[in-house]
């Protein structure tokens, strides 16, 4: 799943033109993504938990979030994005819940919580948090509405 996640990020990064149809296929991966981020999106606060450090729901749903950033990156995808009903709620909650999860045991979703010594430690949610503030942010790009949400 995280390869296939990795291959949808190479499209979405592609700076050639789209069809119509490419387009309609991509609105529907959108839909789908955003759906599975959105169930899976707190199996990432078991990585603060010893026994979840190898988590393949988590993993995955790190890939999702990158790829939902990147998708919110484009304006093809944007609008389309911003009026999903619940992905931006559930973006802030995520948010509020791996803050408070930091705040209880070691914080491994930001990398200067993640320094020990003068070595970074290579843990695949560093960063989680600051994905989420800019999918929050795309999200309210331009968007009135999902502005007074936040």
């Amino acid at each position: 799943r995280v390869t296939l996640l990795e291959l949808i990020m190479v499209k979405v990064n592609e700076k050639s033109p789209v069809t119509s149809e490419e387009m309609k296929v991509i609105m529907r991966n959108a839909d789908f993504l955003a759906g599975c981020f959105q169930e899976k999106c707190e199996a990432v606060l078991k990585l603060t938990s010893a026994a979840g450090a190898e988590d393949e729901e988590a993993l995955v749903t790190i890939r999702l979030l990158d790829v939902l950033c990147e998708m919110t990156s484009s304006n093809g995808q944007l609008k389309h994005l911003q009026a999903l009903p619940g992905l931006l709620e559930t973006a802030i909650d995520t948010l509020r819940l791996t803050h408070l999860a930091g705040k209880q045991a070691v914080n491994i979703f930001t990398a200067t919580h993640a320094m020990t010594g003068q070595e970074e430690i290579a843990h695949p949610a560093v960063g989680f948090k600051s994905h989420l503030i800019r999918l929050i942010g795309n999200l309210c790009y331009k968007n009135k509405e999902n502005q007074d949400k936040v």
